[in-house]
């Protein structure tokens, strides 16, 4: 198995959620680091982040237990890629 765990749940996930849905709200997150009982995981914005909490958090840890990963705190951190790119504009 990958040791990458956020990389196996989206593989996971993929495949019960539709294409445009698991693209527009997975595709740019990434695992950031594994503690063993803390999983952080980046995305770009802080719309995602809650989306993905609001919607996804269930699930995610659903995948998290059939791997044996229990009492795992997963945590999505918005990078600020965008909202950087954005201030640079005005």
């Amino acid at each position: 198995m990958d040791d990458n765990v956020w990389s196996e749940i989206l593989t996971r996930l993929r495949a019960t959620i539709e294409p445009d849905e698991f693209r527009r709200w997975f595709s740019a997150s990434a695992q950031a680091s594994d503690s063993g009982d803390h999983l952080t995981i980046w995305v770009p914005n802080y719309v995602e982040a809650r989306h993905i909490n609001l919607h996804y958090i269930d699930r995610i840890y659903r995948e998290l237990a059939s791997m044996g990963r229990f009492n795992v705190l997963v945590r999505f951190v918005p990078t600020g890629y965008e909202d950087e790119e954005d201030e640079d504009e005005e």
